[in-house]
């Protein structure tokens, strides 16, 4: 564990690797961001990270970041609970809730837990009210890589009082190092996806897959625009057991398997997304998660969380060649 750099308010964040067989990573405390993912002989990371701390302060925010309390989009910024509305930062459009807003904890330091060779746990704790949610919460993530070259997150949470927890990693992959990820194969284990708005959140439609251009149950190669992609991939209706859902192949023959205990997972294009110096579409956020604005939506798989129910997300990236 090394110093990586102090925020802009004056907090020191640190880098720290893991590696075991063929896989080596690198995390930082901030935002409890994956910042690089290197397999044995592969000339690059897998994952766009940066070397700078201010670019993840600025418009790297969501580039490998553990973003919470409430990933994704609350379409109204309002939620309800036992009788009481919420009103949430409304920091896209003017009306939209996004990511958790300015207090979400892809912008925070994450306190060390532990570091081994091959693990790490961190953890955070999110006050009552901050991100304009109730409850006194406590969050802790633990990656652990394992050979031959498997890198696993298990994120949990622990609430004094209902509220709502939906986490996701919100890496940017690219397994080829080019400019864009054009010419990668796709395969989603979903027969079903939700529909977005002019403004990318839900329209509350559940849709077949069959038939459409969101049907990846089989694997195709695919270009940016061809389709256009934000969408929530619907998985199941509920979290189950860890499970393969997702496969990813570079032209190079790299792979990546994803398997999860969530029951959406979204895919983003990139088409805003840009690290310095780079051009948009260079990478794709694969966000394992439950359904976006699940509290807008009756026939949606609930995020509340209850102080007799933990919550536990199990995502783990497998890679190959």
């Amino acid at each position: 564990m090394i110093l990586f750099g102090t925020t802009a308010d004056g907090q020191d964040v640190r880098k720290i690797t893991l590696s075991a067989g063929d896989l080596t990573v690198s995390l930082l405390t901030w935002g409890a961001v994956l910042q690089d993912v290197w397999l044995a002989d592969v000339d690059r990371s897998l994952t766009l990270g940066s070397g700078s701390l201010s670019d993840y302060e600025g418009d790297m925010r969501y580039h490998g970041s553990l973003i919470g309390p409430i990933v994704n989009r609350i379409s109204t910024a309002r939620v309800r609970l036992e009788g009481m509305v919420y009103e949430l930062e409304r920091n896209e459009k003017g009306y939209i809730h996004l990511h958790s807003g300015a207090q979400g904890t892809h912008l925070q330091v994450w306190d060390v837990v532990e570091v081994t060779e091959n693990s790490a746990t961190l953890s955070i704790t999110l006050p009552d009210g901050m991100c304009g949610l109730p409850g006194h919460r406590q969050v802790t993530v633990t990656f652990a890589v394992t050979a031959p070259a498997n890198l696993t997150m298990t994120v949990t949470g622990q609430t004094d009082t209902k509220t709502l927890m939906n986490f996701a990693n919100h890496s940017y992959w690219n397994l080829d190092g080019t400019d864009t990820w054009a010419g990668h194969q796709l395969c989603i284990a979903a027969e079903r996806y939700l529909p977005g708005t002019d403004n990318a959140y839900p329209t509350g439609e559940i849709a077949d897959v069959n038939g459409t251009e969101m049907d990846f149950r089989t694997a195709r190669k695919i270009a940016p625009g061809k389709p256009p992609l934000d969408n929530n991939f619907c998985l199941s209706d509920e979290r189950t057991g860890l499970r393969d859902v997702f496969w990813l192949t570079g032209q190079s023959g790299v792979q990546m398997t994803m398997a999860t205990t969530e029951t959406g997972i979204q895919i983003y294009d990139g088409r805003q997304a840009k690290r310095p110096g780079r051009g948009t579409y260079e990478g794709l956020a694969i966000e394992a998660q439950s359904w976006p604005d699940a509290p807008n939506h009756r026939g949606f798989p609930s995020i509340m969380l209850t102080p007799d129910a933990p919550y536990q997300q199990i995502t783990r990236w497998r890679f190959g060649k």
